[in-house]
């Protein structure tokens, strides 16, 4: 269950708009940031904060890819798959970090500190090969270059 003061908080901010709909997306972060992820309970809350169904609201969350509904690790790292990060190694970035994480692609690492996801463009091509790891760009990536953020990220943890 949301916290009052969040609930009142997106309620507020619900009732400032001629369209309550308008703010779905907004709303489905701000519940995800709280939770850590959209559960089905999380999107019951979001539907009713909104006067939405449940299903109007799973059908948006499942369209965007940083909208998860399911859980993930505390550094959601997104592999950016476009045609230039293809071009540019991707392939042998995936297997670095599925090698270095012990996971493959859309998997948790067991102590939950890693999720690692594909995403089709992260818009960073003159970085190619990126990722995104929580909304920070690293790139161009190299082993090295990654065994270095995943080092300091686990030392953050």
């Amino acid at each position: 269950m949301l916290p009052t003061e969040l609930r009142a908080s997106l309620a507020e901010q619900i009732a400032s708009v001629d369209h309550p709909r308008e703010l779905l997306v907004d709303v489905m972060f701000a519940v995800q940031d709280h939770y850590g992820y959209l559960s089905d309970q999380a999107v019951e809350e979001v539907a009713d904060l909104l006067g939405m169904t449940p299903l109007e609201v799973e059908e948006l969350a499942t369209f965007y890819t940083f909208v998860y509904r399911h859980r993930v690790g505390k550094y959601v790292i997104h592999v950016c798959d476009s045609v230039i990060c293809w071009m540019d190694g991707h392939e042998s970035l995936v297997e670095h970090l599925e090698r270095k994480l012990e996971i493959k692609m859309g998997e948790t690492t067991p102590d939950g500190l890693f999720t690692l996801l594909p995403v089709c463009c992260i818009g960073y091509c003159d970085r190619a090969p990126a990722i995104l790891i929580n909304k920070k760009v690293y790139g161009p990536l190299t082993p090295e270059k990654i065994d270095e953020i995943l080092a300091k990220l686990q030392g953050e943890a």
